[in-house]
């Protein structure tokens, strides 16, 4: 089973939405889609501010029909340590892994069979560690394509590498008409489009074409400078941005942004935008340059305010620099977000160092999220769950940056080991545990006084241990916890102790020593008066009291967790004690009660984003739906859980009470009620169903869109070239390999493909080529000598 937790989703890709048209670039996306189909990895080079992650994006988006598996945005601009790549690729992928193994023998795994594209975007600043990590990929997965952006090649054998030139500029002055001057130059299409944005009525005339031409050659075509220029038409004429341009003559000579014109001209337009902020504008940018990855309001309020900035006028500054194109606005469901791009945020730290404000404003920077997470740790037992939860997932970078601020300096690598324990829930339920481990790590070999920030510190690290089946080592960090803890009386961390060590002997199966461990656990849970260890040992006691066949205790502190819940309004741990509730009364034999309390607990789940809560939910709910005896409709659910447990991987089941046992049982009984090929069949759908597929048919509100076609009378309308088409598709052929099998046009072949998807109600290739195999099975019945390839349920 492998380790890791990625879903098959209806999602298929990972860019961002386009805020801003897209102008330009015919040939280039032309050449680099030409170039992708016969490279594996592409990159994409050029001057800072150029286009390059544009232009990758785009041609991502328009080539996705000729990637089944999705194409997947890695961002790495904000990424301070190379080593950490391979979470940044896992995250971008929405792979959760719970196992200690290499993140990039997960990847493997994963991606081993995809027909993906990925987009590695921003490597120069991790290259020889970027370089290693694709080739390692590409070396791998065979049918993985790589498109990086970098300003210098990765240096990987078999790299195909273009060069992003700027955009093309008109080829005279003597140009017929406007509307022949925008067909001619897309440097001028972008300049006016991006005008137009912010003059409505702003068009290309007779009069304005010559400075237009001008100012677009004066900018070398480089398409930031044009929108950072463009900008200036809101208290400029065109003629009179063009004196401007021309009378800038001072280009800088020195660092690393003159080593080409092309950076002089940028180097010099950015100059110029922030001589035109004010004084108190440029000290903002020059702070908000202290950010990685984005900053809210909030944080620019508590960070970036003082010394020339009161806190209410942050507000007024940060509109400026939008209107200005200096900072991008990013609307957040819970928030609005801001964002400096790279290249003006690089020159941004200039300033900041210039400013000798650098050490001040990363102080500032890391407090600031140092007491987020703190805040965090105390609240996230309660209603504002929710919102806390996917406030750390947004400020996942800035948390990452301050954390390395903090293990920077001597003096605060207690601050930092205390701040990594504090997200300790952040490390679980999201997709850093490998990362929250690697930070537990380095804080504890670095800070070794056994006080308290150690003491927690420790059990924290052990629990993420278990996490990933790395018992030995939890063992020994519990074994220090404990001694620390008695030594110096610290009974909140020695309730967790306790927890934990509980976990531990459930994952070895030893549940007599996991029960008196997680007794123990309760009493000092409630002797610290916390409600969230309480509901934390309690669950677990009750899934424990279940496995011992102790029903009666189970239900007792099921139902006490529930209440502990209830009374702080929390729903993640309620889910949790709902399905260990639903299983006691299971055992009970009441299966109606239990149907309806996993149910309701997967919509918990579902809700707030926990696919390994919703994996081991949809464990019990198979169960009680087989004890039910709808014995289909269970075969089916293993199916799902099929799929999910060979994504997710997950510790054994075992380490949650009965769940292993029980699902062996489950399946025995299945397979004893139907014959063969309905089991065969009914595990087939299941595992053909997408993860919201999935929660709604599991949930009963309808029968499952991807039922086979021949099942639902479809397979009918199928005509002989489009059951041609689908053979192929079941081959993994690309549209392009069935158009040059079948000799017909890509585009005709894309039609093809479109029209099977629609016609049997599927929404993935992979949908279409287990409906092929399961006609071929049904035309050749195996003999009894070849039993029918039975999908290896765990």
């Amino acid at each position: 089973m492998t380790a890791t937790t990625a879903f098959k989703e209806s999602r298929t890709h990972g860019l961002p939405a386009e805020t801003t048209s897209f102008v330009g670039r015919r040939h280039e996306i032309a050449n680099v889609k030409r170039l992708l189909s016969h490279a594996r990895l592409m990159t994409l080079t050029g001057v800072g501010g150029v286009g390059k992650s544009r232009l990758a994006t785009r041609v991502a988006t328009e080539m996705r029909r000729s990637f089944p598996d999705g194409v997947w945005l890695v961002e790495l601009a904000a990424l301070p340590d190379p080593e950490l790549i391979p979470e940044n690729v896992a995250e971008a992928l929405l792979i959760r892994h719970h196992s200690g193994r290499p993140t990039v023998d997960v990847l493997i795994d994963h991606l081993r069979d995809k027909q993906m594209l990925m987009i590695l975007d921003n490597c120069e600043h991790v290259l020889p560690t970027c370089a290693i990590v694709a080739e390692t990929l590409l070396r791998s997965c065979p049918k993985l394509r790589i498109l990086a952006t970098s300003r210098q090649a990765l240096g990987v054998g078999g790299e195909q590498l273009m060069h992003v030139p700027t955009l093309s500029l008109p080829e005279s002055d003597d140009v017929s008409s406007p509307d022949g001057l925008l067909v001619q130059s897309d440097a001028v299409r972008l300049f006016v489009e991006r005008a137009g944005a912010m003059l409505p009525d702003f068009t290309v005339t007779l009069d304005n074409q010559g400075a237009l031409i001008g100012i677009c050659r004066r900018l070398d075509g480089i398409p930031l400078a044009i929108e950072l220029a463009a900008v200036r038409l809101r208290a400029l004429s065109v003629q009179q941005l063009l004196d401007r341009l021309e009378n800038r003559s001072q280009l800088l000579t020195v660092g690393p942004w003159t080593r080409l014109p092309h950076h002089r001209t940028l180097r010099a337009l950015i100059d110029w935008s922030y001589n035109l902020c004010t004084e108190q504008e440029k000290q903002l940018w020059a702070r908000a340059s202290v950010f990685s990855g984005g900053l809210d309001l909030e944080a620019a309020e508590e960070i970036c305010a003082g010394d020339g900035i009161a806190r209410e006028e942050v507000i007024d500054l940060i509109a400026a620099l939008v209107d200005k194109s200096i900072l991008t606005r990013e609307e957040q469901p819970s928030r609005v977000r801001y964002r400096l791009l790279e290249t003006v945020r690089e020159y941004g730290l200039e300033r900041l160092v210039a400013s000798g404000e650098e050490s001040t404003l990363r102080q500032r920077h890391r407090n600031y999220y140092r007491k987020l997470a703190a805040g965090a740790s105390t609240q996230l037992f309660g209603p504002s769950q929710k919102t806390l939860t996917a406030r750390l997932h947004l400020e996942h970078t800035n948390l990452r940056a301050a954390l390395e601020n903090h293990f920077s300096e001597p003096a605060d690598i207690r601050r930092g080991l205390a701040m990594a324990s504090d997200l300790i829930t952040h490390w679980l339920s999201g997709y850093h545990l490998v990362e929250g481990r690697c930070w537990l790590n380095r804080g504890l070999a670095a800070y070794t006084e056994p006080d308290e920030v150690r003491a927690r510190a420790l059990w924290s690290n052990s629990w993420l241990a278990i996490y990933q089946g790395d018992i030995a080592s939890a063992e020994r960090m519990l074994e220090e916890s404990r001694t620390i803890g008695e030594t110096l009386s610290l009974t909140p961390d020695l309730a967790y102790v306790a927890l934990c060590s509980g976990m531990a002997a459930m994952h070895q199966e030893d549940v007599q020593s996991a029960v008196t461990l997680y007794e123990d656990a309760v009493t000092r849970q409630r002797a610290a008066e916390n409600p969230m260890g309480l509901a934390q040992a309690l669950l677990r006691l009750s899934l424990s009291y279940s496995c011992l066949g102790d029903i009666p205790r189970a239900v007792s502190s099921a139902e006490e967790c529930l209440r502990v819940c209830d009374a702080h309004r929390e729903i993640w741990h309620k889910a949790y004690a709902m399905t260990a509730l639903g299983i006691a009364v299971w055992h009970q034999g009441d299966t109606r009660r239990a149907d309806e309390l996993v149910k309701s607990a997967l919509e918990i789940m579902h809700l707030i984003d926990d696919p390994l809560g919703a994996g081991l939910t949809l464990e019990a709910l198979t169960s009680v739906t087989a004890a039910e005896g709808q014995n289909e409709r269970a075969a089916q659910l293993l199916g799902v859980l099929h799929t999910v447990w060979r994504t997710i991987g997950v510790p054994p089941l075992a380490a949650y009470g009965n769940l292993a046992r029980d699902h062996e049982a489950c399946e025995s009984r299945i397979r004893r009620d139907l014959s063969r090929t309905c089991f065969d069949a009914a595990v087939r759908r299941g595992a053909m169903l997408s993860y919201d597929e999935a929660i709604t048919y599991a949930l009963d509100r309808r029968t499952p869109a991807s039922k086979p076609a021949k099942e639902s009378g479809q397979a009918d309308q199928l005509t002989a070239r489009e059951i041609e088409v689908a053979r192929l598709v079941a081959k993994g052929k690309s549209n392009k390999e069935i158009a040059a099998s079948l000799v017909i046009s890509q585009r005709t072949a894309e039609g093809h493909v479109e029209r099977i998807l629609s016609k049997l109600g599927f929404t993935s290739r992979v949908q279409v080529a287990t409906w092929v195999s399961m006609l071929k099975q049904d035309r050749d019945e195996p003999s009894s000598s070849s039993p029918p390839n039975t999908p290896e349920v765990p």
